[in-house]
């Protein structure tokens, strides 16, 4: 079957009926135009991704699989997986990263509670596009554990990486501590044309979308402080609605 999935359509060979069902908002409604790219996976990546992760079913153990075939081709089609959480605030995206733990989670919850106009575009494995010199970030099905996301794409605006702390500050961050950070959190290809091609689109990255240091605790300043840096506004907390 042939999916829709950051602007591309993506013909996915699964053999077990988790994926059909898992991409299921993102079918193609054309089925008779050609794909872009071929998602597949082989009985070795399958067995070796069952011992990394036990007592999982074989079509979830598929299903990861073939997100990561497509994350690897995707490239040298100027497009590439980053792992974070995209935030989509009055109609413009902004990723907050860290290593697990850190408080992903928790800060988009708090930005779901506190700001108007929120949603998650994509809650952990979403696709970014570079396009005519800007970054879109793209939902796809694979939205994290929370099941974060809808089906479309905003304008990156913004990366903050989430350090937990007593004191909530923010800081801009420099490009070469950005390159640093960031390049924790992309899937590298195997081969080396698609490896070139994330390595450019990383540097295009840090160089376009400012990235900002966020130390946090799990407040409403927290949000306050990520949210005024990040868009540049006045923090103006949600209407409560009336009961």
């Amino acid at each position: 079957m042939i999916y829709e999935i950051a602007g591309l359509r993506v013909e996915i060979a699964n053999k077990h009926a988790y994926t059909t069902k898992f991409c299921g908002a993102y079918l193609s409604e054309n089925q008779d135009l050609p794909a872009h790219l071929t998602a597949s996976v082989t009985d070795a990546e399958l067995q070796e991704e069952r011992e990394a992760s036990p007592g999982f079913s074989d079509g979830y153990i598929e299903n990861i699989c073939l997100y990561r075939s497509i994350c690897r081709q995707i490239p040298t089609m100027r497009r590439f997986l980053l792992h974070a959480s995209i935030l989509e605030c009055n109609g413009k995206a902004y990723a907050f990263l860290g290593r697990s733990g850190t408080g992903k989670s928790t800060h988009t919850k708090l930005w779901l509670r506190y700001v108007e106009n929120t949603r998650v575009l994509n809650g952990d494995k979403p696709i970014l596009e570079y396009c005519d010199g800007k970054f879109y970030a793209h939902g796809t099905p694979w939205q994290g554990k929370e099941n974060w996301g809808y089906r479309g794409k905003a304008e990156l605006c913004g990366l903050c990486f989430l350090e937990q702390a007593k004191v909530n500050e923010i800081s801009k961050m420099s490009i070469g501590e950005t390159s640093s950070r960031v390049f924790t959190q992309v899937l590298l290809p195997q081969d080396e044309e698609n490896v070139l091609a994330t390595l450019d689109l990383l540097d295009k990255l840090v160089e376009s979308v400012p990235a900002y240091l966020l130390k946090c605790d799990i407040s409403e300043d927290a949000v306050k402080c990520s949210f005024e840096r990040l868009t540049g506004e006045a923090y103006a907390p949600k209407m409560k609605s009336e009961d």
